[in-house]
């Protein structure tokens, strides 16, 4: 799942931001030269609590999450900050760097992997194993690191689920059956090319993006992206040729806008104005089109996300990370863990277009309720939920795919799918484009 996937997209009007360069920052002493904390047995102290952009629109709610911690445990003393989007990464790795994270900190899939990697963060299933049968086990396993075993490293916080998006109309139109929707990679090509073959260039079949494609796309359909050793990309594979010249060839029939392998077009007024089959993948685009074009959202279907040989979906998460040598660890802990409840994550996803990653929230009727199976932006909830409680997440994006990373491959990839070189010869060199930047990086 990548940096700027629909998915996570969706969920950046809610937390926002530019998202780390993780593997070209060095980070080193404070936390991470810090002994392993361990819990005391008494619940009290002073801890901070930073989270990211949620004032001024869920102050209140935040505010009496913490009001309420400090009701039950008057011997704590939570202090908030909240901090902007714009320079909140620099602000991380500044504070890391100079041992001063918060004691509890709102991360990023992205940013937990690069404060985790470095050992600025507690161990959560050591210091607090039993915590992990609260979560969904999918979400639980997005905090752990590959080669790290069974560490997991902050408590899943809120979560939104890729999904499946489309307009029932023109999915007729090309003589697709709405009721079956595609559900892997090559399948939603397939589907692509019979719209493209339909639609004399009045519509189009979604959005070329490859920068929000890659590597999901691939990770769905089982490219390696990383040796085993986490220490070079692999993707240059016959798959990954396969998916650029699909590309290729939808690209040239009119399966995609134009425009849209270049630069970013507003998909959410595309789809809105019947100009694209597929939409965002995401819960919170129904109900941004529920209110800006009613009319196409009449003719809105949902349905669960494409998946793939591994069956992943895509995920956004946001977590909630215990800096490794916090004073108060049991404070800490029993706050994370009290903000990450059943409750408190429900009244949460009522106030956003949100889930919980806690398994008695995602329990909640709120999120079960189909309706009558025909008001989309309810079918989403439902569907992303359930999801959520059964499907393999997504893996997470390599740390050391970052967004140069992402840049560097993206510009072969449009050189192919223009037809301006072949793609065998694009994954070439945007394999070794990568692992240039990935060399560079580990030797700063």
């Amino acid at each position: 799942m990548t940096r700027s996937n629909p998915t996570r997209i969706a969920v950046a009007t809610l937390v926002t931001g530019a998202l780390l360069s993780t593997a070209a920052c060095g980070l080193s002493g404070g936390a991470g030269d810090a002994k392993e904390v361990e819990k005391t047995g008494k619940v009290a102290g002073g801890i901070t609590f930073r989270t990211l952009q949620l004032k001024p629109t869920f102050t209140a709610y935040v505010q009496g999450v913490i009001d309420a911690f400090e009701q039950k445990y008057p011997e704590v003393k939570v202090t908030w900050e909240d901090v902007p989007g714009d320079g909140y990464n620099e602000k991380l790795v500044a504070d890391a760097q100079a041992g001063a994270l918060p004691d509890v900190v709102n991360l990023s899939t992205d940013s937990f992997q690069l404060l985790a990697d470095r050992g600025m963060l507690a161990d959560v299933a050591k210091l607090d194993g039993a915590a992990a049968k609260e979560y969904v086990p999918g979400a639980w396993e997005q905090f752990k690191l590959p080669g790290k075993g069974d560490s997991v490293y902050a408590y899943p916080w809120y979560v939104t689920p890729e999904i499946l998006t489309y307009n029932r109309e023109l999915f007729e139109k090309a003589g697709l059956d709405p009721a079956k929707p595609p559900t892997s990679v090559e399948q939603f090509f397939d589907h692509a090319e019979k719209i493209a073959a339909t639609s004399g260039g009045r519509y189009s079949a979604f959005m070329a993006d490859p920068k929000g494609r890659l590597p999901g796309d691939w990770q769905k359909m089982g490219v390696p992206i990383l040796s085993e050793k986490q220490d070079r990309f692999t993707f240059g594979t016959d798959q990954a040729v396969a998916w650029v010249e699909r590309m290729k060839d939808l690209y040239a029939k009119g399966a995609m806008p134009k425009e849209s392998l270049l630069k970013s077009d507003d998909i959410n007024q595309l789809y809105g104005g019947g100009k694209l089959v597929f939409g965002p993948g995401s819960p919170g685009f129904v109900k941004d089109i529920k209110q800006n074009a009613p009319q196409v959202y009449a003719k809105t279907q949902v349905a669960g996300a494409v998946t793939g040989k591994l069956g992943h979906i895509g995920i956004y998460a946001q977590s909630l990370g215990i800096r490794k040598d916090t004073k108060h660890p049991d404070a800490a802990a029993e706050f994370a863990k009290w903000v990450t409840n059943g409750p408190n994550q429900v009244e949460f996803s009522r106030k956003a277009t949100i889930y919980p990653s806690n398994a008695q929230g995602l329990a909640d009727p709120f999120f079960s309720d189909k309706g009558d199976g025909k008001d989309a932006e309810t079918l989403a909830r439902a569907v992303g939920a359930e999801q959520l409680k059964t499907a393999a997440l997504d893996a997470n994006t390599p740390v050391q795919w970052t967004n140069q990373v992402g840049d560097a491959v993206v510009r072969e990839v449009q050189k192919a799918i223009t037809g301006e070189q072949d793609p065998r010869t694009a994954v070439k060199k945007a394999e070794e484009a990568a692992n240039k930047l990935l060399t560079a990086a580990a030797d700063k």
